[in-house]
């Protein structure tokens, strides 16, 4: 009975993400990391309030010679701001969809990967699960 318990815990996944590139022009490209979640979980931003306990999403980019990232990444989204006033706590968060949006320059006209890694956290109103981390590739073309 345990055994099933852990088994269910272990495969909850409220998080399906998609890693995909667009193409500007001949050398720049913005890589779409997009993240769907269910509903009633939250996805944080990278970025927090002072008063946050929440992880924040966090990327990690390979480096390229062959590349170089164009500005910070940007979430495209809906963003919700929730604080909880008897908890004392806020947190900036995601439900449904946010796109995370790096641009970058290719220093040549060639064909390349995008690598790296998302480490994220999901929490619904009842529980938060353990950090997630995520590797991914992106053909450049």
């Amino acid at each position: 009975m345990v055994f099933a318990a852990v088994s269910v815990n272990a495969q909850l996944n409220p998080v399906a993400w998609t890693f995909t590139a667009k193409k500007i022009d001949d050398k720049t490209y913005e890589i779409h990391m997009t993240a769907t979640i269910q509903n009633s979980w939250h996805l944080y931003s990278q970025k927090q309030p002072d008063d946050a306990i929440a992880i924040p999403t966090t990327f990690t980019i390979s480096p390229n010679p062959l590349y170089k990232l164009d500005e910070k990444i940007k979430e495209v989204g809906k963003m919700e701001m929730m604080h909880d006033a008897k908890l004392g706590l806020s947190a900036n968060q995601y439900a449904t969809k946010v796109d995370f949006v790096q641009k970058i320059k290719l220093k040549a006209a060639v064909k390349t990967n995008f690598n790296g890694s998302v480490e994220y956290q999901t929490c619904d109103d009842k529980k938060c699960l353990p950090p997630k981390t995520v590797n991914f590739s992106v053909a450049i073309k």
